[in-house]
């Protein structure tokens, strides 16, 4: 008969400890698991991308509810644990007791608050779990949203930034000199601070608060110099304590953490602790890579196997809002010391190593990280660093007076170096688990998660199983489309078009798809290169599209819908206002926002109310904004000569012109568009897809741009004189990213594959060839401009919106 095992809280270190139980031994254990929050295990790391919008709850799940059914998992989610009744050996929670014969407590850590006037005021919240990152995307539908951030650590900086990203004013509010003092030193903090505030977020460091202001809500935030910042949201990341209350009221020795020996016991031989909430040896663990060494061990402990948890030095490699960090040791100035330091300012790029006694005991980067798993090797083994001084700063490649294959580096990483950050996985569980079979980058995925969840490791963990699998290593071809096919998306592409594929149909039997009717997965993405290669031939297929656009609205997470008319290059009128205002009376909208590319967005819409809010809005003129669209978003424009002293063209009139000739148009993935009347650049335009910037000598046409998790500026490719050539060039830009980009690609992804010389080749130096991209456009616009509000508010249509049943009337009606 299975012993029972019951586990209080469901984070990223209990989840891989039950991982590793089921793994070893499915049956030894009955497992109940508890969860104060109303889910089970994700993967908190990734919340922040959550909240800039980059990624869905959905996509940070490790463990879903199919998971613990078929591991006979039972869940208590959304239950508290009131205690711990050690003599009867029963955990007693909300809603009943559950028996155990061994426990195991993961309850993590609980945010710090400053203790200050106003702390506990509505709007004042921390950062820690899904329900902190929701409050927070709320707030941000607030029109002209101000948030101040409480903490200038890492997990203060990526809620700033996502909360930004969001369209909120955000402001950073740091105590000490410089941000994230603990892993980096003056220059790398100032080189962060700097790309932070290129993006519009104000950092003041040595900032210290003396209350937050309020009635019934947060209003501001009071500096102890009586500076005071208005807020709509304070964000307090100041810190993390372990949790360690229940173990307390448990009478189970706590000292900061609850204490634990090298098998992750406690002072209660039946109860086991993991994750943030433990103290071992004096020591408290915050980074994901000692957690997940620590759930091993509690495995092992469970299943009566000697295993002991020793905790290793570590290194800190970190992606803060797009800009990469490392440090590892000791990088503080002392007597003896000496630094060797590297600065490329036209790439943002600083390195530093500190050096005594001919070897390095601390090291920090900024912008580039690549040998960072070399140097921290290095700082560990205390290697003799005098024979490679003079190049030590350039990295192992170049050790040995001249450049070395790469994969020399990874092959002399130690076993413990750590290759994936947020999956704590080191260079012999990859090792170990291609030995074991393991032979792609899928399988080792599925086998250590490593890559698994943001990506940028997967260049390392390629190169280590080149290294580990010789010559029977094959660098993975493009990925195909999906699991109905071989084929690539760039093989369908190119197939369509030298086949003259005009049908799903056709695609499925000529191509040799091994589903009927294609999937979820790639119907999306040849239905988009179908109507883009034959817009006329092809008749576009809505069950083919993603539910935004099939409903031609936002779904919100509460099941109802946004609806954006199209604002003309960010130009309204006093008529269309007060269309928009009884609108939002007439069908009860509880919020309107007014967003980032100048539109208003009406949140909170009943889908069955779709088709009349549709009408009414067609009735003063007015279109869809395809806010959901694969396709023309907004046209972004400052208000030009007309009215700024600065303005050298007429920005908005251009906007308006470029929006009327683009909108309606599907591609790739959305495309956002600025034309800002100066270098002052007040439309943003540098971090468009097309962005057109305005000189006394014409028009500076830039593509390529991005603002999400990944910034980057446009690169230049063309210079016009004209607004015609102007709108030719940026019409012709589209149609060449419709025709070639991968579904799904963004422009500066598919600029990154192809290259921009290769894009100037086709329209900037083949006239002809960019009439010709325009002529095609606009024999696809001739189709599909087409303004959808208007079609889908006829009464025939109306039903189709309507709930599938109305649960409210008796059986009989």
């Amino acid at each position: 008969m299975s012993k029972k095992l019951v586990v209080i809280g469901a984070g990223m270190a209990s989840g891989r400890a039950i991982e590793h139980l089921l793994e070893a031994n499915k049956d030894a254990y009955d497992i109940t698991l508890f969860n104060a929050e109303p889910r089970g295990n994700y993967n908190r790391i990734m919340l922040s991308p959550v909240l800039s919008g980059d990624k869905s709850y959905e996509e940070i799940v490790t463990h879903d509810a199919n998971w613990y059914e078929d591991n006979g998992v039972t869940c208590r989610f959304g239950e508290h644990v009131v205690g711990i009744d050690r003599e009867r050996k029963v955990v007693v929670g909300q809603n009943g007791e559950v028996a155990y014969d061994k426990l195991l407590i993961a309850t993590g850590s609980a945010p710090f608050i400053i203790p200050i006037p106003g702390k506990d005021l509505p709007g004042v919240i921390a950062y820690r779990d899904l329900d902190d990152t929701n409050t927070m995307i709320e707030a941000t539908q607030k029109p002209g949203a101000k948030a101040v951030v409480i903490g200038g650590g890492l997990l203060g900086l990526e809620a700033a930034a996502g909360l930004k990203a969001r369209g909120m004013d955000v402001t950073v509010l740091h105590l000490m000199g410089h941000l994230m003092e603990r892993q980096l030193d003056e220059a790398a903090g100032y080189l962060l601070r700097r790309a932070l505030e290129d993006k519009g977020i104000e950092v003041k460091c040595q900032a210290s608060t003396a209350a937050i202001l309020g009635e019934d809500k947060v209003e501001a935030v009071l500096l102890q110099d009586k500076t005071t910042i208005p807020a709509d949201l304070v964000v307090m990341a100041v810190g993390i304590r372990p949790e360690t209350r229940l173990a307390t009221d448990t009478a189970i020795e706590v000292e900061r953490g609850i204490t634990v020996d090298d098998a992750m016991r406690t002072s209660d031989p039946d109860i086991l602790a993991v994750g943030e909430c433990v103290e071992h040896r004096q020591q408290l663990f915050g980074l994901v890579a000692p957690l997940y060494d620590q759930a091993k061990v509690v495995a092992a402990t469970l299943l009566e196997e000697d295993a002991v948890f020793a905790p290793k030095e570590v290194s800190t490699k970190l992606k803060v809002t797009g800009c990469d960090l490392f440090s590892a040791g000791d990088f503080a100035e002392g007597e003896g010391r000496e630094d060797i330091v590297f600065r490329d300012p036209s790439r943002g790029v600083y390195k530093r190593l500190v050096i005594e006694d001919n070897v390095i005991v601390g090291a920090v980067m900024y912008g580039d990280t690549a040998d960072g798993n070399w140097f921290f090797g290095l700082i560990k083994d205390k290697t003799d660093i005098s024979e490679m001084r003079d190049t030590l700063i350039f990295g192992p490649a170049f050790q040995g007076g001249a450049a070395l294959d790469p994969l020399q580096a990874v092959a002399a990483l130690p076993d413990d170096a750590e290759i994936c950050g947020c999956n704590g996985v080191c260079k012999s569980q990859i090792v170990d688990a291609i030995k074991g079979g393991a032979t792609d980058l899928g399988a080792v995925r599925a086998t250590t998660k490593a890559s698994a969840s943001c990506g940028t490791c997967t260049g390392l963990v390629e190169q280590l199983m080149a290294v580990t699998l010789g010559d029977d290593f094959q660098m993975p071809a493009a990925q195909s489309v999906c699991g109905c096919t071989d084929l690539t998306h760039e093989d369908v592409r190119r197939l369509i078009k030298t086949k003259e594929l005009k049908s799903q149909a056709a695609v499925w039997q000529e191509l040799g798809w091994s589903s009927p009717n294609g999937c979820h997965v790639c119907r999306p993405a040849v239905n988009y290169y179908l109507l883009a290669d034959w817009p006329v031939e092809y008749q576009d297929d809505p069950q083919s599209r993603f539910v935004n656009e099939r409903k031609h609205a936002n779904i919100q997470k509460d099941g109802t819908y946004s609806v954006v008319p199209r604002m003309w290059g960010g130009m309204t009128t006093p008529d269309e206002l007060r269309a928009i205002a009884d609108a939002a009376d007439k069908y009860n909208v509880p919020t309107v926002h007014v967003t980032g590319g100048q539109r208003i967005d009406l949140l909170g819409v009943k889908g069955e109310d779709l088709p009349a809010i549709w009408k009414d809005l067609n009735n003063a003129g007015m279109v869809s904004g395809h806010a959901y669209a694969k396709g023309l978003r907004t046209v972004k424009t400052c208000v030009g000569k007309d009215h700024c002293r600065f303005g050298t063209q007429d920005s908005t009139g251009l906007g308006i012109k470029l929006e009327e000739k683009l909108w309606g148009s599907w591609s790739p993935h959305k495309v956002k568009l600025a034309v800002s009347g100066c270098p002052r650049n007040c439309a943003e335009a540098t971090c468009k897809d097309i962005g057109v910037i305005c000189v006394d000598s014409g028009y500076q046409v830039g593509v390529a741009g991005a603002a999400g998790m990944d910034v980057k500026e446009t690169e230049r490719l063309m210079d016009c004189e004209t607004e015609e050539e102007t709108i030719e060039v940026a019409t012709a830009f589209m149609q060449l990213y419709r025709e070639n980009a991968k579904y799904l690609d963004r422009a500066y992804k598919w600029i990154a594959k192809v290259g921009l010389d290769w894009v100037k080749e086709q329209i900037v130096d083949d006239i002809e060839n960019r009439k010709a991209l325009v002529a095609r456009f606009e024999l696809s616009q001739s189709i599909y401009q087409k303004d959808p509000w208007a079609e889908l508010a006829q009464p025939d249509e109306a039903p189709k919106f309507g709930p599938l049943a109305n649960l409210t009337l008796e059986a009989a009606e």
